[in-house]
């Protein structure tokens, strides 16, 4: 695809620009559910739930963990993404995600003890392992191919 037809894509959090290019498509859940960002999409302000991420340039495909931020379209074929936390699925400890989501796991199933602040906390740390254990294993399971 010629760079008139492509995305300029930029996701970054606090910490650092996770992932900058000229891209096809971009796959993302928003709390609407999930949408594919072509060229020329309609803008759009979203909010995004904590999941995988897909980013097509070519016959490349990026995967990436997001945890929750705000997506962006521009009419100018620009995506910004701004998360609270990224991380591309070759960066994912898989063994130390999903110990946290395991610890997390278990102080969720003892909501009889903790507060409806605490166990929202809980559950939003949760989504975010889970999409972090998810994304390293499909990442894993396709460079094993």
């Amino acid at each position: 695809m010629d760079n008139n037809q492509q995305i300029k894509f930029s996701i970054v959090t606090q910490e650092r620009v996770v992932y900058q290019d000229e891209v096809d498509q971009v796959t993302v859940t928003t709390q609407a559910g999930e949408i594919t960002i072509l060229p020329r999409h309609t803008a759009l302000v979203s909010i995004l739930k904590a999941v995988e991420m897909r980013i097509k340039k070519g016959d490349n495909e990026v995967l990436l963990a997001v945890a929750g931020g705000v997506l962006e379209v521009r009419p100018s074929r620009r995506v910004v993404i701004l998360a609270e936390r990224a991380e591309k699925a070759e960066e994912i400890d898989i063994e130390r995600a999903e110990k946290a989501r395991q610890r997390a796991e278990e102080l969720f199933n003892q909501k009889e003890q903790i507060s409806n602040i605490e166990y929202a906390n809980l559950q939003a740390v949760l989504e975010k392992e889970l999409a972090r254990v998810k994304v390293g294993r499909k990442y894993r399971n396709l460079k094993m191919r």
